[in-house]
């Protein structure tokens, strides 16, 4: 253990900062220390990640895009008429209006951590689909959380776009898989888009791009970790760094200590060695094999499959395999 502090000098935990701060002081207290990549995503990481899909060696973002653009009509066409279509984690829409311009859909049911920016894009939404029923939840989506009322009786669709689910464990993708089911209720479908596995030069360009968009952006999590909870970690005595684990067919993303250096955090001094790892994101990469076995041990199939011509990536309409 090489994070501590007395009792006397520990941090009271306000009601805006308790659960990040408790996740990471959690998560600088394990070895290897780590820190959950939701936390990325604060005003300046979600600009900054919106910079790494714009970039030319990143290509999910692209490539889902072209499925999406290619295959909406046919996706779409899947799902029950007048279904409610809910996405987790929905961020920006660009994706979810592949399948609303399609017009399969009675409801959209954005679920997002941000009530600001889900108020926002609602108002768009409805603007632009003035048939369609938005309602818009705020909400954890990995966590348990209800849908609204007026969309319970509605058949449901699933829509969990641009790989988030490689960012889970597999355990945790499918105890995530399961709940979703669980929520969307009997007769749903799921509509996931999934990284496949690939040359490991492609993804080595695509998570340390030449430009240090990706850098800045896992660098950003220090950033607002001092400004929201206080810290004095030094930017500069740390480096981004993505590896991809071939043993476990994943990305992994780190920030690493250039020295021996000591931080100060919540009345805490958190000690790292020269060399150390702060273990950041996971992204995991799936053949349509594996992936097929991972929702067959949730409680789903695979009703059809759909890549680019090249088998970058990968969307999936999945039904009960009940």
């Amino acid at each position: 253990m090489n994070i501590h502090a007395p009792a006397s000098q520990a941090h009271r935990f306000d009601e805006q900062t308790s659960a990040m701060a408790q996740d990471v002081v959690d998560g600088l207290s394990r070895q290897p220390k780590q820190l959950s990549p939701k936390y990325f995503y604060d005003a300046a990481g979600s600009e900054l990640f919106e910079q790494i899909t714009r970039l030319p060696e990143y290509y999910p973002t692209r490539t889902e895009l072209g499925i999406l653009r290619k295959q909406a009509s046919e996706i779409a066409g899947k799902a029950p008429s007048g279904a409610a279509l809910v996405e987790f984690g929905a961020g920006a829409t660009t994706k979810a209006r592949l399948l609303l311009n399609q017009q399969a859909f009675s409801a959209y049911v954005p679920v997002d951590i941000s009530a600001d920016f889900l108020a926002s894009q609602a108002s768009v939404l409805r603007r632009d689909f003035p048939r369609l029923q938005v309602h818009p939840v705020a909400a954890d989506f990995t966590a348990s959380f209800t849908l609204p009322e007026v969309v319970r009786t509605l058949p449901k669709v699933g829509f969990f776009p641009g790989s988030t689910i490689g960012n889970f464990e597999p355990h945790e993708a499918c105890a995530f898989l399961r709940r979703a089911r669980g929520l969307l209720g009997p007769n749903a479908q799921m509509i996931v888009g999934v990284d496949l596995e690939k040359d490991e030069r492609v993804l080595h360009a695509a998570y340390n791009d030449a430009a240090g968009v990706t850098a800045c952006f896992n660098l950003n999590l220090l950033v607002r970790i001092n400004r929201e909870l206080g810290g004095n970690f030094d930017l500069g005595a740390f480096t981004h760094r993505a590896i991809y684990n071939h043993e476990r067919h994943r990305i992994e993303m780190h920030l690493i200590s250039v020295k021996a250096q000591t931080v100060r955090l919540l009345g805490r001094n958190v000690s790292f060695r020269h060399g150390e790892s702060i273990h950041t994101e996971n992204s995991y990469k799936y053949s349509v094999e594996r992936l097929t076995a991972l929702v067959r041990g949730a409680g789903w199939r695979v009703l059809k499959s759909w890549t680019d011509d090249e088998m970058m990536f990968s969307v999936h309409t999945l039904v009960g395999s009940d």
